[in-house]
């Protein structure tokens, strides 16, 4: 398992922060002893993320499953399987409190489509340390345009 704490170390500012190699090693022990319940707080933590932020549901699966020990390329498949009925029952409810026109997102569809085809036959050909990096560019732009808003 990948110690994601380590390169806080580098970092000046965070060395007030206890040994994050020892909260891994305890997060891993956790995790392997109650893996069940892990994934179901992974499931309520996605639903939440999704509902909250319109399918950004995959942002928390994503690095959750990989925490859980899912291959890099099975957590975003695993993500992927696991947003689209969240998505499903979140376009519901917002259809039903009138946050969405049906008639606005229907051209999108195709072409979004399209793209999914795509992205799965790429993710097939790029190899999973670049694949993670790539996920991550995508997480830094988007939380800073969302920060510089």
């Amino acid at each position: 398992m990948q110690n994601y704490g380590e390169p806080l170390r580098r970092f000046a500012f965070f060395s007030d922060i206890s040994p994050p190699a020892a909260n891994t090693i305890h997060m891993n022990k956790f995790i392997e002893k109650h893996k069940k319940l892990y994934f179901y707080i992974l499931g309520a933590v996605t639903g939440i993320c999704n509902g909250l932020f319109g399918s950004g549901g995959g942002i928390a699966a994503v690095p959750m499953l990989q925490k859980g020990g899912v291959d890099v390329k099975k957590s975003h498949a695993t993500s992927l399987a696991l947003t689209l009925p969240l998505s499903v029952v979140s376009a519901f409810f917002y259809a039903y409190k009138s946050s969405f026109r049906w008639g606005d997102a229907l051209p999108l569809i195709p072409f979004g489509l399209a793209g999914a085809v795509i992205g799965g036959l790429l993710m097939k050909k790029i190899p999973n340390t670049l694949l993670k990096r790539i996920f991550g560019v995508i997480l830094i732009i988007s939380g800073g345009r969302l920060l510089l808003q």
